[in-house]
């Protein structure tokens, strides 16, 4: 399936009831900031409005993480406001303009209100690792898509991916494969073991 036919199913998916809520799923790593982007632009080259509102803005603050003793999970489910994600694609749901936070991956840290989609948003690409995750609170959100998409490449593929991210991010080659074996990979596992079925479902992202 070409970006093209994906646009076209997603023009196609009814509004909920106001806006057109596309999920962009998958584990860290199979690349759903990319599609997101590639497909917006797309979207917008075809005089549509869209806006891609990442799940990342709802990590727990360290000071959270380390009271609860989760840092070394950071990226699992229990580390995310579950509930909170949920109150926004409610939000997003209705007609008005909604504001909701974004995550500094620099500086690790969630930045409250540094987003905004506006009342004349109809089209919003959704993407993060657990929106189609089957367990309390989170599975919740599937009946709420207007168009799910899961992204599920092969799991060599997602560990060099996130070894290269940890690399980009100044981490030496031991502690990149350590971050990315210890804890990005069990968590790309349990989104893979733990997803609800998508409508759409692509082992690597299409031309």
């Amino acid at each position: 399936m070409t970006r093209d036919e994906i646009c076209a199913r997603i023009l196609a998916a009814p509004l909920r009831p106001n806006r057109r809520l596309i999920a962009v799923v998958g584990p860290p790593g199979s690349g759903k900031s990319t599609f997101a982007a590639q497909l917006a632009d797309d979207l917008a080259h075809g005089g549509q409005t869209v806006q891609i509102v990442p799940m990342d803005g709802f990590h727990l603050d360290n000071r959270l993480l380390d009271a609860r003793g989760l840092r070394a999970q950071k990226g699992a489910p229990q580390t995310f406001d579950a509930a909170g994600v949920l109150r926004l694609i409610q939000a997003l749901q209705g007609a008005e303009g909604v504001v909701y936070p974004l995550f500094d991956r620099a500086h690790d840290i969630a930045i409250a209100g540094a987003g905004y989609v506006p009342p004349d948003c109809d089209t919003v690409l959704v993407e993060g690792n657990y929106l189609l995750f089957d367990a309390p609170i989170w599975r919740d959100l599937a009946t709420r898509w207007s168009l799910s998409i899961a992204l599920t490449p092969p799991p060599e593929v997602l560990q060099a991916r996130l070894v290269q991210r940890w690399l980009d991010h100044g981490l030496t080659a031991q502690d990149a494969a350590r971050r990315a074996n210890d804890n990005d990979m069990k968590n790309a596992e349990l989104v893979v073991q733990h997803m609800l079925p998508a409508d759409l479902t692509l082992s690597e992202t299409p031309p």
